[in-house]
């Protein structure tokens, strides 16, 4: 796991001052060690964390011929198989790493070579000799991977703030983010909150030359349901899980295991039985899965490793949160993610994690309707769409939502596992300066309109797929196990488990009226007690709910609100009504709260000059 960031000119030669300062502001990325190229047109910093080849494998790694340089963030875990096919082929190396082979891979095959990794990526590789600059993301989207064309500069990084030294970038707010990032709680479009600054889409590559930038797909996920028994399903999942986790072990390092009280870490856990595993908590009632955590451990023979976040501790952290996040971060499970991450980060360099298990599997209850829901959807739309408009001016009664829901597709009530604001409070709430034609319908209709025709269960988990697993779940994992130093694998996600969970049928991930992915938690039998299996899923429950009604923070949100800045954004007087709101117990307010009081940190740690608030200074590693 490492990080790497530079820019390519053409006319003035690199700034090498401006690519080490860029370079310097990622080192969280990678500590064990900095390298720079250099060329007429080109320069590139990277930051490594030693995983494999402890010794040899410094970056940016150059060919033997001198005409490609690579810079690689990420692990590719077939890299010892392409290296004997390459081997074979007559290339020869000079390291043990798999970046070389991936340099090798793409000297050989170009860019089909991304159909043969298996890992997660993203990572340059400038062609001397061309002058053109190829770049490539995973298919998932668990490395991250930024660029932007400032003039004749082309900037690319593995984070934002990484343009930011560089005397060519000019830091500006994109206004456009900040609606939809009040609706998905994430950034939600290709531009980030720094104008001008994109990213590069999960499973594409691109080509840079002469200031020009072409973009392609290789990678497109598609759904082919096939009938198997559930038990014959159950043991392919669990062998193919199986074998992807000792792929994910592949290291010269210690690897541990991240734990929750859910099944999606325990069946990890359970698979690689790691010297250690880590959980956090809090000390609210209900929001503290550390004693199930143990209990497991208990069962398994593992060491666990837990650690209790105070409230102090958790609002104390708030600005380095929004600092390593690079842009507004309002899902209050990344908090934390950042505390267990610093706790893993002590003992190991590595750590297996769960994400993805909900995404492929159909984890989400919002995914799952009841019987009766599911019949009545078969009825023509026409005769739903009448029933809804005759019941929608009657007196409230039981089972009006259900028949007025039912008359809208989902395209028209699905954005994914958040829903903060609607379009028309995200007006209301915004001042005009910020407010946008643009309403979520615009982000999710492309990806409901790619898959028409699916079933309801197949369109939202694609949708999740390409927004909230990307862009909301795989950038907080990212970032806040970065932010320390600490990389992470992410065993579900990986192409042959994939290959698995495409073909399940939507009928068979559900049982009951809770019971979700049961295909994985039938996979799960042998290898976790019965009420691990059965146990619901939780997530990282945060009591922000209760801290918010507690003097002390209620007063720190409203200061925090009634700073002159916020008056450029927001209605400041709707949003303290929010406050009042809650705090009186009258509705509960605080996602769409802690939404926007994510922001306004954000703010002041990029923005400090335009809210009369000192520099951020991150915390040192």
């Amino acid at each position: 796991m490492c990080g790497f960031t530079g820019f390519v000119t053409r006319s003035a030669p690199p700034d090498e001052n401006a690519l080490r300062a860029m370079g310097d502001v990622i080192r969280h990325r990678g500590p064990d060690g900095e390298g720079h190229y250099v060329d007429a047109h080109c320069g590139i910093a990277h930051r490594r964390l030693s995983i494999i080849d402890l010794e040899k494998g410094q970056q940016p790694i150059v060919s033997p011929d001198g005409r490609y340089v690579i810079a690689y963030n990420g692990e590719t875990y077939n890299f010892r198989e392409l290296r004997e096919e390459l081997v074979g082929r007559g290339h020869s190396f000079a390291t043990d790493c798999d970046t070389e082979v991936v340099l090798h891979g793409y000297m050989e095959w170009g860019p089909e070579v991304l159909k043969k990794l298996r890992g997660m990526f993203a990572f340059v590789i400038w062609d001397k000799e061309r002058q053109e600059l190829f770049g490539a993301r995973d298919p998932f989207g668990i490395k991250p991977f930024y660029y932007a064309q400032i003039g004749e500069l082309f900037f690319f990084g593995s984070e934002c703030k990484s343009f930011l030294p560089h005397p060519g970038f000019k830091k500006e707010l994109n206004p456009d983010a900040l609606k939809l990032y009040l609706t998905f709680q994430y950034s939600a479009l290709n531009e980030s909150f720094f104008k001008g600054v994109y990213r590069l889409l999960p499973g594409h590559y691109f080509l840079h030359r002469e200031g020009h930038t072409q973009f392609a797909s290789y990678h497109a996920f598609s759904f082919q349901p096939e009938n198997m028994p559930l038990e014959k399903r159950a043991e392919q999942i669990r062998a193919v899980v199986a074998e992807s986790v000792k792929a994910h072990e592949i290291s010269d390092v210690e690897v541990g295991s991240f734990l929750s009280g859910g099944i999606d870490s325990s069946v990890i856990a359970a698979l690689s039985r790691p010297d250690k595993t880590y959980s956090v908590g809090f000390a609210n009632k209900d929001f503290d899965e550390t004693g199930e955590a143990k209990a497991l451990c208990r069962e398994l023979g593992l060491r666990n490793i837990s650690k209790t976040i105070s409230a102090e501790e958790f609002f104390a952290a708030l600005p380095a949160i929004q600092y390593y996040a690079d842009e507004p971060n309002a899902n209050l499970s990344t908090v934390p993610l950042y505390f267990l991450s610093q706790l893993a980060a002590k003992d190991v360099k590595v750590v297996l994690s769960g994400e993805g298990a909900d995404e492929l599997f159909g984890g989400y209850i919002t995914y799952h309707t009841t019987k009766p829901y599911r019949l009545y959807r078969k009825t023509p739309l026409a005769l739903r769409k009448a029933v809804a408009k005759g019941v929608s001016g009657l007196p409230r009664f039981h089972g009006q939502g259900f028949l007025t829901k039912a008359a809208k597709g989902i395209d028209e009530t699905f954005v994914g596992q958040a829903f903060i604001f609607g379009n028309d409070e995200a007006e209301r709430v915004l001042t005009p300066a910020y407010r946008s034609p643009l309403t979520w319908h615009d982000v999710t209709e492309p990806y409901f309109e790619a898959i028409e025709g699916a079933d309801d269960l197949t369109k939202m988990q694609y949708l999740d797929l390409h927004l909230w697993q990307p862009l909301d779940i795989l950038r907080k994992a990212d970032r806040m196990t970065m932010a320390h130093s600490l990389e992470l694998r992410v065993p579900y996600l990986d192409r042959e488990v994939w290959e698995v969970a495409r073909a399940i049928p939507s009928a068979q991930k559900m049982r009951g009226k809770t019971m979700t992915k049961y295909p994985l938690r039938m996979a799960a039998v042998p290898l976790l007690p019965d009420d691990w299996v059965k146990r619901d899923k939780k997530g990282f429950p945060v009591p922000f709910i209760a801290w918010l009604r507690e003097e002390k923070y209620y007063n720190w949100a409203k200061d925090l609100i009634s700073q002159d800045y916020v008056a450029e954004f927001f209605d400041q007087k709707y949003l303290l009504d929010l406050l009042e709101r809650h705090y009186s117990r009258q509705e509960k307010t605080h996602r769409k709260l802690y939404t926007v009081l994510s922001f306004l940190i954000w703010y002041q740690v990029y923005f400090p000059e335009k809210c009369n608030v000192g520099p951020f200074t991150p915390p040192v590693k």
